[in-house]
């Protein structure tokens, strides 16, 4: 369930609040109280729609007139306030449901799952999804929208009316935001306290405020996550189309993961989040302050393509301290060129730095900022500019700022600035947030506002990005990992050893070091002999996980004689240190010589919200000390997999240095993706430590791994829905054998051949416009898309170059609570009237009738004929539209259909 009667909790033309009361202090007074005065703050007056108190004790409550039972209200309310205790909700829900009633708020408290009023939750859940009532709670302390008055809360303020979505699972800190908002003049949409989250959670409410046109942005408090895909499915498309920021409380690591695996030792709790909201699109912050601080950055934010900063002040102590917190948060200042410090030359007096900060004197006038501030703005090295200005008795500070700012609405740059004083400058920081310019108090401020716009348009860099091709093209042979796990787990193993593990990632195309399984020192001699020395042994021990803090591995034997030694010497050290350990034998593996190579670690865990992970960073036997890892999301491309890595200290290593050479990225970036392959397919792996990897100019190899299972997975268990490779199909067209898919990220450049193989006037039919080419964020959007929500069929072919070619596609995007599904298709214009459509088409229905779709629907041009006989030749309808020379194509997937 998603957005499915949210309006009437936003929108509703009638609230009644049962559990009504005249007591003081008590929860119905107060709700009524609130309900009565409206959002006081809005500027649009009270509540205007009607307002039914509920409680059998009063005839009249504060002069409106209460009712005694649910069945005397003049009709269903809209939306319903209940503050009864727990044992009386589910029976109000049944009745409210019945009436016709479609959105609550339960404000009652203690009905959390598994606790004394548990069994009330389910009653109460069970009770409303007949008639799709949507639950706000409980133990939520309600909800405002300013702009219609309405204050359906029992918060202690107001609010005033705004373009600022809030939405909190705690009730504590949502009133100390609506405090902090009172304070700075800061208004909202909407404000929504989640509670319990029982039915409406973060999911719902970021796909209903993505299409909310009085939201400019989002605002998050999270706590913990449940339903993690829908969570991420609806933060990835709300985060495309407003700027979506996230307090994450909790941040201190959980300790809940097995010792024995250092992925899971590495991973916490914390550092999964922050990678899902860094997936998503969105920014994360660490206070509350941060939270609006980046508000007021990103809401006025321009185009921004680098992250150099050029300074402006006119004090060198504020461009030391800007310098000084830009370069400690990772930041970068620009570089001016010749032309901009000829143009400063000619603006400045003399004895001005010559440098970034550019310093301007304590008495500059205004027209010497507007001066400076024009070559700045020009700057090609440059992608934002800091404005700081202390005020000085010579200048009034709001006078420059009136000076300014026409050059800062002007521009396409991001500006920022930072006036230090309180009422001194207080009017021209009025002037400045008008143009458009966020203004900070201090310089450290500013320039984390700065770093907070870097960080988010790296995030969104992620979501649109087009990934290179994969440097590799190998099937996995999964029927083998298959048989291997099914074999495992019939024995009773739920650990893998080193063989089979290793075994596993040979199948998914990453090289492993040859290793064999040798049950005494006999056969360890023999299998040394046939793989040639030198070799490494290794104890071979279901109960051992690290095994060299128990002598367990001994490198480069280089004879017989010395491997015998070595095999007695480990068994009596393994023996004497782990007496209860089971120990099988040995490992004997062929010796890695890569004098220049690094220690990397790849390794997978389950997060209870997010289900697997995949973490990658330096290896070694001292991975917990260093702490030096990443970790993403599967399933993975080129794109992620690079950032994933790029976010760890050690690929400053692997870039190369003096004469170490730089190691091969793309080798580790393809055993990553193939790691998060082997995660989607194989359902029971719940674990996966490659401790080494080891990687230099030539690639990588596995030096040991280790795997643990789990039974019984939910196959649905990974927060974003991976390519779905069970619907590939191949196909006859025209005598010849061609592949229908699902669309990959990586298909876009024969994704582009298309849209340039269409006639202009195919282009016009399929996008309503002229289009000479396609943007490279419209590309993203084509390829990269949500397989959980929406589905795109490609029919692709190898051509005559030997290279994969697109032919057509057909796409469909399911709205969050898939009743229709907006369908869309091109053919190469060549290739039109030759029955691929047809055939394309016939897939994607039979796709989003197999998950329960009710309906297709899409538009067309009148003129465009072949559309509407395909539509009609799958039985659909074709009316015109509203729009004049569209016509609404219809398409039914109901069963009865």
């Amino acid at each position: 369930m998603s957005i499915r009667n949210l309006d009437k909790l936003f929108k509703p033309a009638s609230v009644a609040l049962i559990g009504a009361s005249a007591r003081e202090h008590s929860l119905g007074a107060i709700a009524l109280q609130n309900l009565l005065m409206g959002s006081s703050q809005g500027g649009a007056g009270g509540y205007q729609g009607q307002i039914w108190p509920v409680n059998p004790k009063y005839d009249e409550l504060r002069g409106v007139r209460c009712y005694h039972k649910l069945a005397q209200l003049p009709k269903a309310p809209d939306l319903a306030l209940i503050c009864t205790p727990p044992a009386s909700i589910p029976g109000i829900i049944q009745e409210l449901g019945a009436m016709g009633t479609r959105a609550v708020v339960v404000m009652t408290a203690g009905m959390e799952a598994g606790g004394e009023y548990g069994k009330q939750r389910h009653l109460m859940l069970k009770a409303a999804r007949p008639h799709v009532l949507r639950i706000l709670g409980p133990n939520s302390m309600g909800l405002l929208v300013p702009k219609l008055g309405l204050n359906a809360s029992f918060a202690h303020l107001g609010a005033a009316s705004g373009k600022i979505a809030f939405v909190s699972q705690s009730g504590a800190l949502a009133s100390g935001v609506l405090d902090w908002a009172h304070a700075h003049g800061v208004g909202f949409s909407k404000f929504v306290s989640l509670g319990g989250s029982a039915d409406i959670d973060f999911g719902d409410l970021l796909d209903y405020l993505a299409g909310d046109i009085d939201t400019a942005a989002i605002l998050l408090y999270m706590e913990d996550i449940q339903a993690a895909r829908k969570f991420m499915s609806a933060a990835r498309a709300a985060a495309r189309s407003k700027p979506v920021i996230v307090l994450k409380a909790g941040r201190e690591a959980e300790g809940a993961a097995m010792a024995a695996w250092h992925t899971g030792a590495l991973a916490g709790s914390d550092a999964v989040y922050d990678a899902a909201i860094r997936r998503a699109g969105m920014l994360r912050v660490y206070s509350a302050e941060e939270l609006f601080d980046a508000v007021e950055t990103l809401t006025h934010v321009r185009a921004q393509r680098g992250e150099r900063l050029a300074v402006l002040c006119n004090g060198g102590g504020l461009g030391v301290m800007a310098t000084d917190a830009l370069v400690g948060s990772g930041g970068k200042l620009a570089e001016l060129s010749p032309d901009t410090v000829i143009a400063l030359e000619k603006a400045l007096p003399r004895g001005w730095s010559h440098d970034n900060p550019v310093g301007l004197k304590g008495d500059a006038p205004a027209q010497r900022y507007v001066d400076a501030i024009k070559p700045l703005l020009d700057e090609p090295q440059a992608d934002a500019l800091l404005l700081l200005h202390a005020p000085t008795a010579m200048v009034s500070s709001t006078e420059i700022a009136e000076a300014v700012a026409p050059l800062v609405r002007s521009t396409s740059r991001t500006v920022l600035s930072c006036l230090l004083g309180g009422s001194a400058v207080a009017p021209a920081r009025q002037v400045l947030n008008r143009a458009g310019i966020p203004t900070y108090d201090t310089p450290e401020k500013a320039v984390h506002g700065f770093m907070q716009i870097v960080q988010y348009r790296r995030n969104q860099e992620m979501l649109m990005q087009v990934p290179a091709q994969l440097p590799m093209s190998s099937t996995p042979r999964r029927a083998r990992v298959r048989e291997i796990v099914a074999l495992a787990l019939a024995a009773g193993q739920t650990v893998l050893g080193e063989c089979r593990s290793k075994e596993i990632l040979a199948a998914y195309g990453i090289p492993v070091a040859t290793t064999r399984m040798a049950a005494d020192v006999e056969e360890a001699l023999a299998v040394a002999a046939d793989i040639g020395y030198p070799v490494a042994l290794k104890i071979h021990s279901p109960d051992i996980a690290h095994k060299s803090d128990v002598g367990g591995v001994a490198l480069d034997l280089d004879s017989p004689d010395i491997l015998r030694s070595a095999c007695a010497a480990m068994e009596r050290r393994v023996r004497r240190m782990r007496p209860d350990a089971l120990i099988d034998g040995f490992t004997v593996q062929q010796m890695a010589r890569r004098p220049q190579s690094h220690e990397l670690i790849v390794g997978v865990t389950t997060d209870a919200a997010f289900g697997p992970v995949i973490l990658v960073g330096q290896g070694g036997i001292s991975v917990e000390v260093t702490a030096d890892h990443a970790i993403g999301l599967p399933p993975l491309n080129m794109v992620l997999a690079r950032d994933m890595l790029s976010r760890t200290r050690v690929s400053k290593l692997l870039a190369g240095y003096r004469s170490q050479p730089p190691a091969n990225v793309d080798a580790i970036c393809y055993a990553l993706i193939q790691v998060a392959e082997l995660v989607a397919d194989i359902g029971e792996l719940a674990e996966l430590d490659i401790n080494p990897l080891l990687v230099d100019a030539n690639g990588v190899i596995a030096l040991d791994a280790r795997i643990r299972l789990q039974p019984g997975q939910d196959a649905d268990r990974l927060a974003i829905r991976p390519y779905p490779q069970e619907l590939e199909e191949q196909v006859t067209w025209m005598d010849q054998s061609i592949v229908l898919r699902p669309i990959r990220p990586e298909d876009a450049p024969q994704h582009l051949d298309l849209f340039n193989a269409l006639d202009p006037d195919d282009v016009r039919l399929r996008f309503f416009t002229s289009m000479r080419e396609l943007p490279m964020s419209q590309l993203a959007r084509l390829t990269q898309i949500d397989y959980d929500r929406a589905m795109a069929f490609i029919a692709t072919r190898i051509g005559d170059d030997g290279e994969p070619e697109t032919l057509g596609v057909v796409r469909a995007v399911a709205d969050p609570d898939n009743i229709t599904a907006d369908f869309a298709i091109a053919v190469r214009s060549k290739l039109k009237a030759q029955g691929l459509g047809h055939i394309l088409f016939e897939k994607l229905v039979d796709y989003f009738r197999s998950r329960g779709t009710e309906e297709l629907v899409g538009e067309a041009m009148a003129r465009n004929k072949g559309m509407q006989r395909l539509v009609k030749s799958f039985g659909g309808s074709v009316t015109p539209s509203e729009e004049p020379g569209v016509v609404d194509l219809h398409i039914s997937l109901r069963p009865h259909a």
